[in-house]
Parts: C-alpha cells; structure tokens; sequence
C-alpha cells in the first residue's frame, strides 16, 4: 500500500464508526417506541438466528400469539383489554423491528472491522477498542434477552427496570465509546496525535450524568412518568408522598412517585455540572460547548413536555433520543478537555 492510502485508514475507521453510532441512536429511539407501545414482551423466545424471519402465514401467527397468551401480560393486562390478533401483529412488529435492528448494527460493525483487520488497517494500539466495543454490542443483545425474560416470569406485567437500566446503559455507553474513538482516529489522521486521556472533569459530571440516566431508565421502566402530568409541583407539593413502608432504600430503587421526583430535580444537578464543563470545553472548541448546551436544554424542554402531555409517544421517545444525544455530546466535550494542548 502507498503511504498516502496508508494516510487514509484512520479516517475511514473513524467515519465507520459514526456510522455506527448513529444507527446506536436509531436503535435507542426504536427501543423507545417498543417500551412505551408495551411491545417488549411480544416476542416470548430468543432465536438469533432464525428469528430474523417473522411469521409469514396465518398458522405462524396464530402460535406466536399462543405463546404470547402465556405471559402474565396478557393474562393480567393486555387479554382483558381485549387484545386481538390485529393488536398482536402491531405490538410484535415493533419488537422485531428492534431486535431485526440490532442484527443489522452486528453486521455493520463486526463485517469492516474484519475488513479493517485482514488489510491491516487498523492502526496501533486500537484493535483491542475495537473488539471490546464489539463485546458491547454482543452483550447488549443478551441484556436485551435477560430484559425480556424478566417480564416473562410468573404474573409479571412488565420487564424488570433494572434490567431495562442495564439494557438502555450499555447501549449508551457503547455510544460514548464509538463517538470517543472515532475522535481519536480523526485526530491521528490529522495530526498524529495521541488518543484524548480521561479527566477529574469527566468523571465527576459523568457520574452525575450517569445517575440521571439510571433514573430515566428506572422512571421507564417503572411507567413512573404517569406518577405526575404537573410541573414543577406533584400532587400539588414540591416532594409528593411515597411509600417507605419497606424502608426507604427499597422506596429509593422501587417507588414511582419518589423516583419521578428525583429524576425531574436530579436533571437541574446534571445542568449545573454540564454548564461547568461546557465552560472549560468552550476555549478550546467552542463547537462541543454548543453541543452540550444544546443538548441538555432541548432534554429539559422535552422532559418537561413528556410529563405535561401524559407521556405522548413521540415526545417521550424523542425525549430518550435526545438523551442519547446528550450522552454523544458529553464524550466529545470530555474528549476535547482530555487532549494534549
């Protein structure tokens, strides 16, 4: 290969992984739909291979509805509000669509990094990144089934909202990983320079980012942003009533109501530390800063919006994309603080 080809490889890697990325936000708004349509469960069996092809007859159908009869959700939920094959085919589209969705993002990151690798594109010392945001991506597809499974045990309604952090964390993790790498490359491609080191800045905002994200998944799971369709009061008063009747550590990771009010007031603490470091971001590019800005005000407006309109669809799920967003946004403001001047 000639040295100006050579030149190229860094930022070809880089664009593939904003690819990626991108399509780690699709997926995170099509994960969305899928929770708040109630259509997680709709799917009973995990097959990663043949379950990329849907029922395509009417006998097909009718025994994955059979099997979906045998979940607590409809015996509980979904079967005494009338649930029909029609209303079966929609909540199992939405499903499929998810898990078809996360096929497609494997194949688009595990085929070029194989690429990348027999050509010997892949530059010094990333080739260890690279696999281990594969990992990712493959336990992000178990978390998603132990997720599932959760909510097909005995009479549960609903998958486990810890499941469901882990599931949405991960994902939003690999996100930060894939925009923080490809930033690297492009800075190698550049400049040669160095990948970025991880900052005291970075980790403290994100540990604060990062328990308002664990809220926000709890909150979804939990369906707790039904506890309140006021703002800034619920229940008309600043703190609503709870339950501690099990004590208040299990109130802390289990009550709608106090989880609700922690992730609305927690969001003005994330704010404050995104500010701060949107700030040191600014003098060295000033298009980060914007981006963090931008971000997290657009995620207050629209979480506000969310508990106004009762939790409509597209606004919370626009709500969730925002958020990942958010997410993208604080690794390339981290990633500016953490390089060589």
């Amino acid at each position: 290969m000639t040295a100006d080809t050579e030149s190229l490889r860094p930022r070809a890697i880089a664009i593939w992984l904003l690819v990626v990325a991108v399509l780690v936000v699709l997926m995170v708004s099509v994960g969305g739909i899928t929770r708040l349509t109630e259509s997680g469960l709709s799917i009973t069996q995990w097959k990663p291979i043949s379950g990329a092809i849907p029922p395509l007859n009417e006998a097909a159908w009718r025994a994955e509805f059979d099997l979906y009869k045998a979940t607590g959700e409809y015996k509980n939920v979904t079967g005494p509000a009338g649930m029909d094959l029609a209303a079966f085919k929609f909540i199992y589209f939405w499903e499929w669509f998810h898990r078809q969705l996360g096929r497609v993002i494997g194949l688009v990151y595990a085929l070029p990094l194989v690429w990348f690798w027999v050509r010997g594109a892949i530059p010094q010392g990333y080739k260890w990144r690279l696999v281990a945001l594969l990992a990712l991506g493959g336990l992000q597809g178990v978390f998603g089934w132990f997720m599932v499974r959760s909510g097909l045990a005995g009479t549960m309604t609903d998958v486990s909202h810890f499941w469901l952090s882990i599931h949405l964390l991960t994902a939003l993790f690999t996100l930060g990983g894939l925009i923080w790498t490809a930033l690297d490359l492009l800075r190698l491609k550049a400049s040669g320079a160095p990948p970025a080191r991880w900052t005291r800045t970075a980790s403290w905002v994100g540990l604060i980012l990062f328990i308002q994200l664990l809220l926000g998944a709890w909150v979804a799971g939990l369906n707790a942003g039904l506890a309140s369709d006021t703002w800034p009061l619920m229940q008309d008063r600043l703190v609503p009533e709870y339950d501690t009747g099990k004590g208040f550590f299990y109130a802390l990771t289990h009550d709608p109501y106090l989880l609700h009010f922690l992730h609305r007031w927690w969001a003005w603490v994330a704010v404050a530390a995104l500010v701060i470091m949107a700030r040191k971001v600014k003098p060295v590019q000033r298009q980060a800063s914007i981006a963090i800005h931008a971000a997290f005000g657009t995620q207050i407006l629209l979480g506000i919006a969310t508990v106004m309109t009762g939790v409509a669809l597209w606004i919370a799920v626009a709500h969730q994309v925002v958020g990942a967003l958010l997410v993208a946004a604080f690794a390339w403001g981290a990633h500016v603080l953490g390089r060589e001047r």
